[in-house]
Protein backbone atom coordinates (compact mmCIF):
# COMPACT_ATOMS: atom_id res chain seq x y z
CA UNK A 1 0.00 0.00 0.00
CA UNK A 2 1.71 2.82 -1.25
CA UNK A 3 -0.02 5.88 1.03
CA UNK A 4 -1.67 5.21 3.95
CA UNK A 5 -5.43 4.87 3.39
CA UNK A 6 -8.71 4.68 6.05
CA UNK A 7 -8.17 2.46 8.94
CA UNK A 8 -11.15 0.33 7.86
CA UNK A 9 -9.25 -0.77 4.64
CA UNK A 10 -5.61 -1.36 5.98
CA UNK A 11 -7.98 -3.69 8.34
CA UNK A 12 -9.47 -5.27 5.39
CA UNK A 13 -6.25 -6.08 3.66
CA UNK A 14 -4.56 -7.65 6.71
CA UNK A 15 -7.51 -10.31 6.95
CA UNK A 16 -6.29 -11.37 3.33
CA UNK A 17 -2.70 -9.97 3.21
CA UNK A 18 0.88 -10.18 4.81
CA UNK A 19 0.08 -5.96 4.52
CA UNK A 20 3.11 -3.42 4.14
CA UNK A 21 2.02 0.41 4.30
CA UNK A 22 4.42 2.72 3.41
CA UNK A 23 3.76 5.87 6.11
CA UNK A 24 4.67 8.50 3.49
CA UNK A 25 1.91 10.37 1.78
CA UNK A 26 4.10 11.55 -1.32
CA UNK A 27 4.30 10.07 -4.82
CA UNK A 28 7.06 6.87 -5.04
CA UNK A 29 10.17 7.38 -6.27
CA UNK A 30 11.86 5.65 -9.11
CA UNK A 31 13.56 3.31 -6.56
CA UNK A 32 10.31 2.60 -4.43
CA UNK A 33 8.56 1.90 -7.89
CA UNK A 34 11.43 -0.68 -8.25
CA UNK A 35 11.53 -2.02 -4.89
CA UNK A 36 7.53 -2.40 -5.02
CA UNK A 37 7.65 -4.10 -8.07
CA UNK A 38 10.07 -6.48 -6.82
CA UNK A 39 9.42 -6.93 -3.12
CA UNK A 40 5.26 -7.17 -3.27
CA UNK A 41 3.12 -9.94 -5.06
CA UNK A 42 0.55 -6.94 -5.41
CA UNK A 43 0.87 -3.28 -5.57
CA UNK A 44 -1.63 -0.67 -4.28
CA UNK A 45 -0.57 2.39 -5.98
CA UNK A 46 -2.49 5.93 -6.38
CA UNK A 47 -1.91 8.71 -7.83
CA UNK A 48 1.52 10.27 -8.82
CA UNK A 49 2.88 7.16 -8.63
CA UNK A 50 4.19 6.98 -12.17
CA UNK A 51 4.99 3.87 -13.37
CA UNK A 52 6.14 4.27 -16.66
CA UNK A 53 7.49 1.92 -19.27
CA UNK A 54 10.92 2.84 -18.03
CA UNK A 55 10.17 1.44 -14.59
CA UNK A 56 8.72 -1.74 -16.06
CA UNK A 57 11.79 -2.15 -18.29
CA UNK A 58 14.38 -2.18 -15.29
CA UNK A 59 13.91 -5.90 -14.99
CA UNK A 60 13.27 -8.38 -17.36
CA UNK A 61 10.89 -10.68 -14.52
CA UNK A 62 9.26 -8.98 -11.81
CA UNK A 63 7.57 -10.30 -8.92
CA UNK A 64 4.36 -8.31 -8.55
CA UNK A 65 1.39 -9.61 -10.32
CA UNK A 66 -1.46 -6.96 -9.68
CA UNK A 67 -1.48 -3.08 -9.79
CA UNK A 68 -4.51 -2.56 -7.92
CA UNK A 69 -4.85 0.99 -8.22
CA UNK A 70 -6.36 3.41 -5.59
CA UNK A 71 -8.95 5.61 -7.61
CA UNK A 72 -10.58 5.35 -11.07
CA UNK A 73 -8.23 7.60 -13.26
CA UNK A 74 -4.85 5.40 -14.35
CA UNK A 75 -2.78 8.05 -16.38
CA UNK A 76 0.08 7.50 -14.13
CA UNK A 77 0.47 3.71 -15.10
CA UNK A 78 1.32 2.86 -18.52
CA UNK A 79 -1.10 -0.48 -18.72
CA UNK A 80 0.40 -1.91 -22.11
CA UNK A 81 3.82 -1.78 -20.10
CA UNK A 82 2.66 -3.22 -16.87
CA UNK A 83 1.03 -5.75 -18.93
CA UNK A 84 3.87 -6.54 -21.55
CA UNK A 85 5.41 -7.13 -17.64
CA UNK A 86 3.26 -10.02 -16.73
CA UNK A 87 0.86 -7.62 -14.47
CA UNK A 88 -2.66 -6.14 -14.66
CA UNK A 89 -4.44 -3.27 -13.24
CA UNK A 90 -7.20 -2.51 -11.57
CA UNK A 91 -9.03 0.70 -10.71
CA UNK A 92 -11.72 2.08 -8.52
CA UNK A 93 -14.49 2.86 -11.01
CA UNK A 94 -18.66 3.80 -9.52
CA UNK A 95 -17.27 4.68 -6.03
CA UNK A 96 -15.58 7.81 -7.17
CA UNK A 97 -18.72 9.35 -8.96
CA UNK A 98 -21.14 10.91 -6.79
CA UNK A 99 -18.16 12.83 -4.90
CA UNK A 100 -16.75 14.16 -7.50
CA UNK A 101 -19.71 15.24 -8.67
CA UNK A 102 -20.26 16.75 -5.57
CA UNK A 103 -17.06 18.74 -5.76
CA UNK A 104 -17.74 20.01 -9.33
CA UNK A 105 -20.99 21.74 -7.93
CA UNK A 106 -19.34 23.05 -5.11
CA UNK A 107 -16.93 25.00 -7.64
CA UNK A 108 -19.82 25.99 -10.11
CA UNK A 109 -21.30 27.95 -7.12
CA UNK A 110 -18.29 29.31 -5.57
CA UNK A 111 -16.92 30.60 -9.25
CA UNK A 112 -20.31 31.39 -10.42
CA UNK A 113 -21.15 33.36 -6.94
CA UNK A 114 -18.19 34.63 -6.09
CA UNK A 115 -18.03 32.68 -3.10
CA UNK A 116 -14.22 32.29 -2.31
CA UNK A 117 -13.99 36.18 -2.74
CA UNK A 118 -16.24 37.28 -0.75
CA UNK A 119 -15.22 34.77 2.44
CA UNK A 120 -11.44 36.97 1.88
CA UNK A 121 -13.42 39.75 2.15
CA UNK A 122 -15.10 39.03 5.55
CA UNK A 123 -12.06 37.00 6.66
CA UNK A 124 -9.90 39.87 5.75
CA UNK A 125 -12.06 42.11 8.15
CA UNK A 126 -12.79 44.58 5.19
CA UNK A 127 -16.40 43.31 4.74
CA UNK A 128 -18.46 46.52 5.57
CA UNK A 129 -21.89 44.95 5.04
CA UNK A 130 -24.25 44.58 2.41
CA UNK A 131 -25.32 46.93 -0.44
CA UNK A 132 -27.41 45.88 -3.61
CA UNK A 133 -24.28 45.89 -5.76
CA UNK A 134 -21.89 43.85 -3.78
CA UNK A 135 -20.22 41.23 -5.47
CA UNK A 136 -23.06 40.32 -7.79
CA UNK A 137 -22.26 36.57 -9.33
CA UNK A 138 -23.97 34.93 -11.89
CA UNK A 139 -27.38 33.39 -11.34
CA UNK A 140 -27.17 29.16 -12.34
CA UNK A 141 -31.12 28.64 -12.86
CA UNK A 142 -31.47 28.64 -16.85
CA UNK A 143 -27.95 28.67 -17.62
CA UNK A 144 -26.40 26.05 -20.17
CA UNK A 145 -23.64 23.59 -18.36
CA UNK A 146 -21.32 22.25 -21.15
CA UNK A 147 -19.72 18.78 -19.79
CA UNK A 148 -16.52 18.25 -21.91
CA UNK A 149 -16.71 14.19 -21.52
CA UNK A 150 -20.40 12.45 -20.81
CA UNK A 151 -18.94 9.52 -18.65
CA UNK A 152 -20.18 8.80 -15.64
CA UNK A 153 -19.11 11.83 -13.84
CA UNK A 154 -19.75 14.15 -16.36
CA UNK A 155 -23.57 12.53 -16.54
CA UNK A 156 -23.93 12.80 -12.39
CA UNK A 157 -22.65 16.75 -12.80
CA UNK A 158 -25.45 17.32 -15.86
CA UNK A 159 -27.70 15.61 -13.96
CA UNK A 160 -27.06 18.03 -10.69
CA UNK A 161 -27.09 20.85 -12.81
CA UNK A 162 -30.62 20.10 -14.72
CA UNK A 163 -32.38 18.91 -11.74
CA UNK A 164 -31.09 20.87 -9.27
CA UNK A 165 -30.56 24.35 -10.76
CA UNK A 166 -32.98 24.22 -13.90
CA UNK A 167 -29.70 24.62 -16.46
CA UNK A 168 -29.56 23.69 -19.78
CA UNK A 169 -27.66 20.85 -20.79
CA UNK A 170 -25.12 20.61 -23.74
CA UNK A 171 -22.20 18.13 -23.86
CA UNK A 172 -19.23 16.79 -26.32
CA UNK A 173 -18.18 13.17 -26.11
CA UNK A 174 -17.07 10.97 -28.19
CA UNK A 175 -20.53 8.97 -28.73
CA UNK A 176 -23.96 10.01 -28.22
CA UNK A 177 -25.38 9.38 -24.64
CA UNK A 178 -28.80 7.61 -23.93
CA UNK A 179 -29.73 9.71 -20.67
CA UNK A 180 -32.25 10.26 -18.61
CA UNK A 181 -32.25 13.79 -19.17
CA UNK A 182 -32.33 16.22 -21.99
CA UNK A 183 -28.94 17.27 -22.87
CA UNK A 184 -27.74 18.26 -26.64
CA UNK A 185 -24.77 17.35 -27.83
CA UNK A 186 -22.30 18.97 -29.76
CA UNK A 187 -20.56 17.81 -32.69
CA UNK A 188 -17.45 19.89 -31.72
CA UNK A 189 -15.05 21.09 -28.28
CA UNK A 190 -15.17 24.48 -30.23
CA UNK A 191 -18.83 24.72 -30.78
CA UNK A 192 -19.83 23.51 -27.18
CA UNK A 193 -17.23 26.25 -26.02
CA UNK A 194 -18.67 28.82 -27.76
CA UNK A 195 -22.28 28.18 -26.32
CA UNK A 196 -22.48 27.42 -22.18
CA UNK A 197 -22.14 29.79 -19.58
CA UNK A 198 -20.04 26.95 -17.30
CA UNK A 199 -17.66 24.48 -19.28
CA UNK A 200 -17.19 21.56 -17.30
CA UNK A 201 -14.50 19.20 -17.95
CA UNK A 202 -15.19 15.62 -17.05
CA UNK A 203 -12.24 13.50 -19.14
CA UNK A 204 -10.16 10.60 -18.52
CA UNK A 205 -6.39 12.13 -18.26
CA UNK A 206 -3.45 10.85 -20.86
CA UNK A 207 -1.49 11.59 -23.84
CA UNK A 208 -5.48 12.22 -25.86
CA UNK A 209 -6.62 14.91 -23.76
CA UNK A 210 -3.27 16.52 -22.69
CA UNK A 211 -4.12 20.40 -23.28
CA UNK A 212 -7.54 19.43 -24.56
CA UNK A 213 -8.85 22.97 -22.94
CA UNK A 214 -6.40 25.38 -24.46
CA UNK A 215 -6.14 28.55 -25.54
CA UNK A 216 -8.43 28.04 -28.89
CA UNK A 217 -10.74 26.38 -26.55
CA UNK A 218 -10.75 29.47 -24.23
CA UNK A 219 -10.94 32.11 -26.92
CA UNK A 220 -14.26 30.47 -27.93
CA UNK A 221 -15.68 30.87 -24.59
CA UNK A 222 -18.11 33.58 -23.59
CA UNK A 223 -16.58 36.54 -21.59
CA UNK A 224 -18.91 35.78 -18.82
CA UNK A 225 -18.50 31.66 -19.03
CA UNK A 226 -16.87 29.89 -15.87
CA UNK A 227 -14.06 27.23 -16.54
CA UNK A 228 -14.44 24.03 -13.98
CA UNK A 229 -11.86 21.64 -13.99
CA UNK A 230 -12.64 18.41 -11.55
CA UNK A 231 -10.58 15.59 -14.11
CA UNK A 232 -6.76 16.10 -14.49
CA UNK A 233 -4.63 18.93 -14.56
CA UNK A 234 -2.94 18.59 -17.38
CA UNK A 235 -6.24 17.97 -19.52
CA UNK A 236 -6.20 22.23 -19.06
CA UNK A 237 -3.23 23.96 -20.85
CA UNK A 238 -2.64 26.31 -17.46
CA UNK A 239 -0.51 28.85 -18.99
CA UNK A 240 -3.50 29.78 -21.54
CA UNK A 241 -5.69 29.88 -18.63
CA UNK A 242 -3.61 32.00 -16.84
CA UNK A 243 -4.08 34.23 -19.54
CA UNK A 244 -7.39 34.14 -20.24
CA UNK A 245 -7.96 35.17 -16.50
CA UNK A 246 -6.18 38.19 -16.15
CA UNK A 247 -7.28 39.58 -19.52
CA UNK A 248 -10.71 38.99 -18.69
CA UNK A 249 -11.30 36.92 -21.75
CA UNK A 250 -13.34 34.56 -19.40
CA UNK A 251 -15.16 35.42 -16.72
CA UNK A 252 -13.63 32.83 -13.96
CA UNK A 253 -12.50 29.60 -12.78
CA UNK A 254 -13.15 26.50 -10.20
CA UNK A 255 -9.58 24.40 -9.96
CA UNK A 256 -9.51 20.98 -8.26
CA UNK A 257 -6.62 19.98 -10.21
CA UNK A 258 -3.66 21.46 -11.65
CA UNK A 259 -1.23 20.49 -14.49
CA UNK A 260 2.00 20.35 -12.22
CA UNK A 261 0.51 19.72 -8.89
CA UNK A 262 1.09 20.41 -6.29
CA UNK A 263 2.43 23.45 -7.62
CA UNK A 264 0.17 26.22 -8.59
CA UNK A 265 1.34 29.31 -10.43
CA UNK A 266 1.39 32.06 -7.67
CA UNK A 267 -0.79 34.44 -11.01
CA UNK A 268 -3.71 32.17 -10.32
CA UNK A 269 -2.98 32.52 -6.39
CA UNK A 270 -3.41 35.93 -6.51
CA UNK A 271 -6.38 36.17 -8.79
CA UNK A 272 -9.96 36.83 -7.24
CA UNK A 273 -11.58 35.27 -10.15
CA UNK A 274 -10.40 31.71 -9.59
CA UNK A 275 -11.27 29.18 -6.80
CA UNK A 276 -9.03 26.57 -6.41
CA UNK A 277 -9.40 23.71 -4.33
CA UNK A 278 -6.43 20.75 -2.78
CA UNK A 279 -7.66 17.88 -5.24
CA UNK A 280 -10.33 16.97 -2.61
CA UNK A 281 -12.75 15.32 -5.64
CA UNK A 282 -13.15 12.34 -3.48
CA UNK A 283 -11.81 13.56 0.06
CA UNK A 284 -15.26 12.25 1.97
CA UNK A 285 -14.04 9.47 4.62
CA UNK A 286 -17.20 6.87 3.10
CA UNK A 287 -15.58 7.63 -0.16
CA UNK A 288 -12.30 6.66 0.48
CA UNK A 289 -13.13 3.54 2.18
CA UNK A 290 -15.43 2.47 -0.49
CA UNK A 291 -12.28 2.68 -2.97
CA UNK A 292 -10.07 1.31 -0.39
CA UNK A 293 -12.08 -2.05 -0.48
CA UNK A 294 -12.84 -1.93 -3.91
CA UNK A 295 -8.70 -2.03 -4.01
CA UNK A 296 -8.97 -4.93 -1.98
CA UNK A 297 -11.95 -7.02 -3.74
CA UNK A 298 -9.19 -6.49 -6.74
CA UNK A 299 -6.40 -8.06 -5.23
CA UNK A 300 -8.88 -10.57 -3.47
CA UNK A 301 -10.54 -12.06 -6.98
CA UNK A 302 -7.26 -11.83 -8.32
CA UNK A 303 -5.15 -13.67 -5.84
CA UNK A 304 -8.49 -16.32 -5.39
CA UNK A 305 -7.60 -17.01 -9.20
CA UNK A 306 -10.63 -15.21 -10.56
CA UNK A 307 -11.11 -12.51 -12.66
CA UNK A 308 -11.14 -8.63 -10.87
CA UNK A 309 -14.00 -7.20 -10.98
CA UNK A 310 -12.42 -3.87 -12.13
CA UNK A 311 -10.36 -4.79 -14.36
CA UNK A 312 -8.36 -2.11 -16.33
Amino acid sequence: MTRPLPDTVQAAAREMFDLTVRPMTSPLTVEEMRTALSDYDGVIPTLGDLFSEEIFLAEDTWRCRILANFGVGYNHIDVAAAQRAGMVVTNTPGAVTDATADVALTLILMSARRAGEGERLVRAGQWDGWHPTQLLGMHLGGKTVGIVGMGRIGQAIARRCHLGFGMQVAYHSRSAKSLDFPAEQKTGLLELAAAVDVLVVAVPGGDETHHLINAEVLDAMPAHAHLINIARGNVVEEAALVRALSSGQIGGAGLDVYEFEPAVPDSLCAMENVVLLPHIGTAALEVREDMGLMSVRNLQAFFAGEAPPNLV
